[in-house]
């Protein structure tokens, strides 16, 4: 196996939560009527597009469109996004920061509107902390998709062979080592650290 130099972290459940039931628990109390509005109308794949780029306007038009009557809940989505991203998870922080206070080559890769992006910088400070983040929506390219990954290797001079990314989505993990990066499926903090210091990192 390739020793590491660049190690690539994914964001969301990573190093910070998201969760739109957060806001939407008080928003549509009833919970089987909220499940179906988080699968069918404001639901992954549509919020997937957003992280490809598409605007917040031409999204939420396109499913007012669809569901007229769920208008006021689709508009809700975006000013209650700060909610859903309630928290960072420390422990992973923790590591994070330490592998750059060891002098690890650090930076972050991640499927996330431009806008809302910026707006977790504000709110995770830690995320303006790497060398650098190529964030989906800012070049119109979505994990697992192989260009995403051969972008940024490109922007940040990696070695992809030498190159660990760390994602909580399998699909993502496996678009990774397609693109001939190393990568490691992310479950708890515990188990990232284990994974790192078996393949090497001292930190």
């Amino acid at each position: 196996m390739t020793p590491i130099k660049h190690i690539v972290f994914d964001i969301g459940r990573v190093l910070i939560h998201y969760d739109p039931n957060i806001p939407y628990q008080r928003l549509i109390p009833d919970e089987a009527q909220r499940r179906w509005f988080l699968e069918e109308v404001c639901s992954n794949a549509w919020n997937l597009e957003q992280d490809r780029g598409r605007s917040w306007a031409d999204a939420e038009a396109l499913l007012i469109a669809a569901h007229p009557d769920q208008a006021a809940m689709i508009r809700a989505f975006r000013p209650h996004w700060h909610e859903m991203v309630s928290h960072s998870y420390q422990d992973s922080v923790v590591i994070l920061r330490k592998l750059l206070a060891a002098g690890y080559d650090v930076t972050m890769l991640t499927n996330f509107h431009s806008e809302t992006f910026a707006e977790a910088q504000k709110m995770f400070p830690f995320l303006t902390e790497t060398r650098g983040v190529t964030v989906s929506g800012d070049i119109a390219l979505i994990k697992p998709d192989r260009a995403i990954y051969e972008r940024h290797a490109a922007d940040f001079a990696l070695d992809p062979a030498a190159t660990l990314f760390i994602d909580d989505n399998l699909a993502n993990v496996d678009g990774a080592r397609a693109a001939g990066w190393q990568a490691i499926q992310f479950t708890s903090a515990e188990q990232m650290e284990r994974d790192l210091r078996e393949r090497g990192m001292r930190f």
